[in-house]
This record gives C-alpha cells, sequence and structure tokens, in this order.
C-alpha cells in the first residue's frame, strides 16, 4: 500500500532503528556507569517511540483497508 502518511511513519521507524544502532554502539564504548544509565534511557525513550510509531501505523492501515472495501461495495 503506498500512503503517503504510512511512508512518513515508516521513515520515521527506520530513523529510530538507526539512531538505536548509534546508542547501541556507544553503550558497548563507554565504560561509565553513569553514562550507560544515559545512554539505557534514550534507548527506553526510542523504544517507546517506535511502539507508538507501530501502533499508529497498525491503526491507519487497518483504516486504509476498511476504507478500500468500503469504496469496492459502492
Amino acid at each position: 500500500m503506498n500512503d503517503p502518511y504510512l511512508n512518513e511513519l515508516r521513515g520515521e521507524f527506520e530513523g529510530y532503528s538507526n539512531q538505536l544502532k548509534k546508542l547501541k554502539k556507544k553503550l558497548l564504548k563507554t565504560n561509565s556507569t553513569e553514562q550507560q544509565a544515559k545512554i539505557v534511557k534514550q534507548i527506553d525513550s526510542i523504544a517507546n517511540k517506535m511502539e507508538a510509531n507501530q501502533r499508529q501505523s497498525v491503526k491507519v492501515t487497518k483504516s486504509r483497508i476498511k476504507e478500500l472495501k468500503t469504496k469496492s461495495k459502492k
């Protein structure tokens, strides 16, 4: 399904994934427990954003499918 809003959500999700990869590398390199704690909080925050993004994507996809079914019945 090619939908501008879904494409935008997909792009945001990919951005979050890239951020997580960078944070993972930082986490593995640092020895400071304070720095590690900050990175873990950032990872948790991004994970929550990713979950919200996925929920929104599912809602929009279901809505679009419902619209298509409604249009095809007419």
